[in-house]
């Protein structure tokens, strides 16, 4: 096995081991709290709302008992908020209210902030409805403060802030304080704008802001707009849409076209069974312009219309509405008191809870330190066998290159030896023959015949010179030819001879040429291998 697939191998099995330690330590201290992405039963109810709120009721309340079930605070409280907005929109105050209240309390229990603010908006709109003007602000703000302190944390996203800023805006524009909302309505676009999204929401505001402000056209244009994008996404806003209209046509004299939006709001709220209080405020209005029309008749039917709604909700300042909401505080009040009740039983079970979770924290930090240390040993030991290892590798490699090359030397010595042996019987044969052609007495055709017999030739003693040669210098001949293909066959003998270090008398001997044809061959040569002067070609043919 290589060095480097152990390394990773161990690096993985530390990895796994901390991870899965993590991971038991995590386990512990978060409980069945989910992250809220999407609430399956939520979506169902958002594609049903205003075209089947029989079943939009059914599966709100399926939802409550399937995450009541599996113990999903988040999910639970979500769809708990979902079925009192359900409750507000049909004029049942009370069992909104009282569900928020619900929603609040296991918020608490499940000591998730993010939940929270939410439900104050809820709230915020429901004392809204029941111009309770100093709770809904105090509700509307508590829920805006939370989400400010949350995105602080970095625990939410900034567009989270748009819904309480819409609320603001609402709350100030019922109330006729146009100035503070456009204040919250500057700083719900300025939050658009960094964001780079768009809500038609708020261009609806903008346009009864504009229309209010002797903005009339402009207002009328941002109105149209919203209106178009609500007619497709969102029908049943078109109730709130058309009373806007109301609202900026009666504010700019044109009562008829007023009439017409006032009465398109209260045709849509019997479509829809959404905004039901909207069909009071329908009312309300039109009573107002016939009555400022001197149409009596048709001020009254309106008027009672509205009063007859007015005392169905229980009466937005009526006494019985008052008692509801005392009723309700007092169910919060004892909610509240049974959990600190329970707090107090639980005090020394959390207490050893938490001193075992602190033992747990320090037997964790010393097992991961532990794994720690022994991960920096065994690598700093790894990576010392590994240094050894390739040391010694390295020192084999260099005793075997010496052990070839010495082995090298000797056979070139052994070559250079029997070469020289094959000259020095060349010039003894030479010098024989010249000293018997001096002498008379001796028969000098016999003793010719017996020295060519014994003489060999120059070409005979290089082929087997080059074969000794080939045999030790097995690839010197393929290494020069690749890097100059334009040496011939004498250069080649040339490089051989050169690499043994021969004199040029010796080459001149082997070759059976001259002396100065050996010089003149040296010289192509060192033309052709494209030596500058000053190069050695003793050392250049010595690194083939």
């Amino acid at each position: 096995m290589s060095i480097g697939l152990k390394y990773t191998k161990v690096i993985w099995l530390n990895f796994f081991i901390i991870f899965f330690l993590c991971c038991i330590f995590f386990s512990s201290n978060i409980k069945a709290q989910k992250p809220y992405n999407t609430n399956e039963y939520i979506d169902k109810v958002h594609l049903l709302i205003g075209k089947n709120n029989d079943s939009a009721f059914f599966y709100l309340k399926k939802g409550i008992e399937y995450y009541s079930r599996e113990r999903d605070t988040v999910n639970l409280v979500y769809t708990i908020c979902e079925l009192s907005n359900y409750y507000s929109h049909n004029l049942d105050y009370g069992n909104a209210y009282e569900g928020h209240w619900e929603a609040l309390i296991l918020a608490d229990k499940s000591n998730n902030e993010k939940l929270k603010p939410k439900i104050y908006q809820g709230l915020g709109w429901l004392y809204l409805y029941f111009r309770r003007d100093e709770e809904a602000l105090k509700y509307f703000k508590l829920a805006l403060s939370l989400n400010k302190q949350l995105l602080k944390e970095k625990k939410i996203h900034e567009s989270l802030l748009l819904s309480d800023y819409f609320a603001l805006i609402n709350y100030y524009r019922t109330r006729g304080n146009l100035k503070k909302a456009s204040e919250y309505l500057d700083s719900a676009i300025a939050i658009q704008n960094r964001l780079g999204t768009g809500s038609f929401y708020l261009v609806s505001e903008l346009g009864y802001v504009k229309g209010f402000s002797g903005e009339y056209e402009k207002g009328i244009a941002l109105l149209d707009k919203a209106a178009d994008y609500f007619k497709e996404n969102n029908p049943s806003y078109m109730i709130i849409i058309n009373y806007l209209y109301g609202q900026v046509h009666e504010k700019n004299g044109q009562l008829n076209k007023s009439i017409e939006a006032y009465k398109k709001t209260l045709a849509l709220t019997d479509d829809y069974n959404r905004h039901s209080n909207y069909i009071l405020k329908g009312n309300e209005s039109l009573a107002n312009i016939y009555s400022e029309q001197q149409e009596y008749e048709k001020a009254y039917y309106h008027r009672n219309i509205a009063a007859n709604v007015n005392e169905k909700i229980f009466g937005r300042t009526s006494e019985h509405n008052s008692h509801l909401f005392e009723i309700n505080d007092k169910y919060r009040l004892q909610k509240e008191n049974e959990k600190a009740l329970q707090k107090e039983r639980h005090i020394e079970k959390l207490e050893d809870e938490k001193r075992i979770g602190f033992l747990k924290n320090i037997l964790m930090g010393v097992v991961v330190l532990f794994i720690l240390l022994y991960s920096v040993l065994f690598f700093r030991n790894l990576r010392r066998k590994h240094r050894l290892e390739k040391e010694t590798l390295l020192e084999k490699r260099r005793l075997e290159k010496q052990k070839t090359r010495e082995v090298m030397e000797l056979k070139n010595r052994e070559l250079t030896a029997s070469a020289l042996q094959l000259i020095e019987k060349e010039e003894f044969i030479i010098k024989l023959k010249q000293s018997i052609s001096k002498s008379d007495t001796i028969d000098v055709r016999t003793i010719n015949r017996m020295l060519k017999g014994i003489q060999s030739s120059p070409g005979s003693n290089w082929k087997e010179f080059e074969a000794r040669f080939t045999s030790i210098n097995q690839s010197f001949y393929k290494k020069i030819r690749d890097n100059f293909p334009d040496l011939g066959q004498t250069d080649l003998k040339l490089c051989a001879l050169v690499k043994l270090d021969f004199s040029s008398k010796e080459m001149s001997s082997l070759l059976g040429i001259t002396i100065e044809s050996v010089h003149t061959s040296r010289h192509r040569l060192r033309k052709k291998l494209q030596l500058k002067r000053g190069e050695n070609l003793v050392d250049f043919i010595a690194t083939f």
